[in-house]
C-alpha cells in the first residue's frame, strides 16, 4: 500500500479541517471514513484513499502548500462560541466568515471576549496547545466588588480550584475592582474558577495578548492577518521552546 506517511489525525489537520485534538474526537465518534471503512485512532492514510468526515470528502489537494496557510487574529465578542460545529448558533466560524476553512487555536468561553487565533495550519495549533511550553496569555478581568491586596496575593500564588492547584502567575491591580493576570497554563474556565474559589465573581474577562501578539486596536468582532513580522517571531518562539524540551 502506498502510504502518505501520516496518520489520519495529521491528515485532517494538514488539510486545514480541524486541530489534531479535534480530529481524534471525530475519529473516536466514528465520524471519519478512510477508503469506505470507519477510521480508528492511529490509522495511516494511503495515497489513493478517499477520506470523508460526516459523509463529506476531504480535499486531498489542500494543506500541503505553505502559501495556502492563513493565520488570523480575531477579537471575539461576547456570545460567540469557539467551535467549528455549524449546528451551534453563533459559532466562531460563522462569526469570522473567513473565505478559507480555518479553526480556532484553543478557546475562549462564550462569556469571555478578546484575542483568539484562527488558522488552517494544524502543526502550529499543536505547538501552541502544548501547555507544558508555558505560553503566556494575558487577560484584563473585572470582578463584582472591590477586593483587597490579599486577593491579589492569593491569586498570584496559586489557587485550589477543586481538582487542581493552579501554577503561580503574575497579577497586577488595575483599579479597585479589576486586575490584569498573565497565565502560562490553560485549564478550562481557569480564571473564573480561581476567582470563585476566593469568593468573587467575574463580570468581564477580556484576553489582550497571546505570547508576542497583542490585540491592540483591533475592533470587537473584527479580524486581520497576523502581521508577517509578528508571525515570524511567534514561530521562532515556538521553535526555541521545542528545542528546550
Amino acid at each position: 500500500m502506498n502510504l502518505l506517511g501520516m496518520r489520519i489525525n495529521k491528515y485532517l489537520t494538514d488539510r486545514g479541517y480541524c486541530s489534531r485534538r479535534a480530529a481524534d474526537k471525530l475519529i473516536e465518534a466514528r465520524r471519519v471514513m478512510i477508503g469506505g471503512r470507519v477510521a480508528v485512532l492511529g490509522d495511516q492514510v494511503a495515497a489513493d484513499d478517499v477520506v470523508m468526515v460526516d459523509g463529506k470528502k476531504i480535499d486531498a489537494a489542500g494543506g500541503d502548500d505553505a502559501s495556502s496557510r492563513v493565520y488570523i487574529m480575531y477579537n471575539k465578542p461576547f456570545g460567540v462560541t469557539c467551535t467549528t460545529d455549524a449546528e451551534i448558533p453563533k459559532n466562531i466560524i460563522d462569526a469570522v466568515k473567513h473565505p478559507l476553512r480555518v479553526f480556532p487555536i484553543g478557546r475562549l468561553d462564550k462569556a469571555s471576549t478578546g484575542l483568539i487565533f484562527l488558522t488552517n495550519d494544524g502543526d502550529i495549533v499543536n505547538k501552541i496547545l502544548r501547555a507544558r511550553y508555558g505560553h503566556e496569555k494575558e487577560y484584563e478581568v473585572e470582578i463584582d466588588v472591590p477586593f483587597p491586596d490579599l486577593f491579589i496575593k492569593k491569586l498570584s500564588g496559586g489557587v485550589n480550584i477543586g481538582d487542581y492547584v493552579t501554577k503561580p502567575c503574575r497579577v497586577t491591580r488595575r483599579d479597585k475592582k479589576s486586575f490584569t493576570i498573565i497565565l502560562t497554563e490553560g485549564k478550562n474556565r481557569q480564571i473564573r474558577r480561581m476567582t470563585a474559589a476566593l469568593g468573587y465573581h467575574v463580570k468581564r474577562l477580556h484576553r489582550v495578548r497571546i505570547m508576542n501578539i497583542l490585540l491592540g486596536d483591533l475592533a470587537e468582532g473584527a479580524w486581520r492577518d497576523i502581521p508577517p513580522k509578528k508571525l515570524h517571531e511567534l514561530k521562532a518562539l515556538l521553535h526555541e521552546q521545542e528545542k528546550s524540551l
